[in-house]
Protein backbone atom coordinates (compact mmCIF):
# COMPACT_ATOMS: atom_id res chain seq x y z
CA UNK A 1 0.00 0.00 0.00
CA UNK A 2 1.80 3.30 -1.35
CA UNK A 3 1.38 6.13 -3.29
CA UNK A 4 3.98 6.14 -6.00
CA UNK A 5 7.33 4.70 -5.23
CA UNK A 6 6.36 6.09 -1.27
CA UNK A 7 6.22 3.48 1.37
CA UNK A 8 3.60 3.65 4.84
CA UNK A 9 6.99 4.87 6.83
CA UNK A 10 7.52 7.82 4.38
CA UNK A 11 4.04 8.63 4.01
CA UNK A 12 3.53 8.93 8.28
CA UNK A 13 6.35 10.97 8.03
CA UNK A 14 5.01 13.39 5.89
CA UNK A 15 1.72 13.40 8.14
CA UNK A 16 3.88 13.92 11.33
CA UNK A 17 5.77 16.66 9.83
CA UNK A 18 2.21 18.13 8.47
CA UNK A 19 0.65 17.97 11.74
CA UNK A 20 3.33 19.61 13.84
CA UNK A 21 3.55 22.65 10.80
CA UNK A 22 0.03 23.29 10.88
CA UNK A 23 -1.61 21.80 14.12
CA UNK A 24 -4.16 20.15 14.46
CA UNK A 25 -6.60 22.87 14.23
CA UNK A 26 -5.56 24.34 10.75
CA UNK A 27 -5.44 20.98 8.85
CA UNK A 28 -9.23 20.36 8.49
CA UNK A 29 -9.30 24.61 7.39
CA UNK A 30 -6.99 24.10 5.09
CA UNK A 31 -8.52 20.78 3.74
CA UNK A 32 -11.64 22.30 3.45
CA UNK A 33 -10.24 25.37 1.62
CA UNK A 34 -8.36 23.08 -0.73
CA UNK A 35 -11.94 21.32 -1.40
CA UNK A 36 -13.67 24.59 -2.05
CA UNK A 37 -10.94 25.90 -4.95
CA UNK A 38 -10.93 22.57 -6.25
CA UNK A 39 -14.72 22.45 -6.74
CA UNK A 40 -14.53 26.39 -7.95
CA UNK A 41 -11.76 24.91 -10.55
CA UNK A 42 -13.82 22.03 -12.04
CA UNK A 43 -16.99 24.34 -11.76
CA UNK A 44 -15.49 26.92 -14.07
CA UNK A 45 -13.28 24.92 -16.20
CA UNK A 46 -16.77 23.08 -17.06
CA UNK A 47 -18.64 26.70 -18.05
CA UNK A 48 -15.46 27.41 -20.00
CA UNK A 49 -16.44 24.22 -21.86
CA UNK A 50 -19.74 24.74 -22.34
CA UNK A 51 -19.61 28.38 -23.36
CA UNK A 52 -16.66 26.92 -25.99
CA UNK A 53 -19.32 24.27 -27.12
CA UNK A 54 -22.25 27.05 -27.28
CA UNK A 55 -20.14 29.30 -29.99
CA UNK A 56 -18.94 26.18 -32.38
CA UNK A 57 -21.47 26.17 -35.19
CA UNK A 58 -23.74 22.92 -35.06
CA UNK A 59 -21.73 21.28 -37.66
CA UNK A 60 -18.14 21.88 -36.31
CA UNK A 61 -19.45 19.73 -33.28
CA UNK A 62 -17.17 16.61 -32.77
CA UNK A 63 -20.54 14.31 -31.95
CA UNK A 64 -22.71 15.53 -34.64
CA UNK A 65 -19.62 14.87 -37.08
CA UNK A 66 -19.22 10.85 -36.14
CA UNK A 67 -23.17 10.77 -35.95
CA UNK A 68 -23.02 11.88 -39.29
CA UNK A 69 -20.53 9.81 -40.65
CA UNK A 70 -21.56 6.80 -42.39
CA UNK A 71 -20.34 2.87 -40.03
CA UNK A 72 -18.78 1.84 -43.55
CA UNK A 73 -16.47 4.80 -43.95
CA UNK A 74 -15.04 4.81 -40.28
CA UNK A 75 -11.93 1.95 -40.24
CA UNK A 76 -11.84 -0.50 -37.40
CA UNK A 77 -9.03 -0.70 -34.90
CA UNK A 78 -7.42 -3.58 -36.38
CA UNK A 79 -4.22 -5.46 -33.90
CA UNK A 80 -3.80 -7.84 -36.18
CA UNK A 81 -2.55 -5.49 -39.14
CA UNK A 82 0.56 -4.09 -36.71
CA UNK A 83 3.61 -6.39 -36.94
CA UNK A 84 4.39 -7.77 -33.35
CA UNK A 85 6.92 -5.72 -31.97
CA UNK A 86 11.00 -6.47 -31.00
CA UNK A 87 11.55 -8.23 -28.25
CA UNK A 88 14.76 -6.32 -26.70
CA UNK A 89 14.79 -8.89 -23.18
CA UNK A 90 14.62 -12.13 -23.69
Amino acid sequence: MGLGNLGFGEILMVLIVVLLLFGAKRIPEIAGSLGKGINSFKRNLSDVENSVRAELPRDDRPADRLASTPRETVAPDRDDDRPEPKRLLN
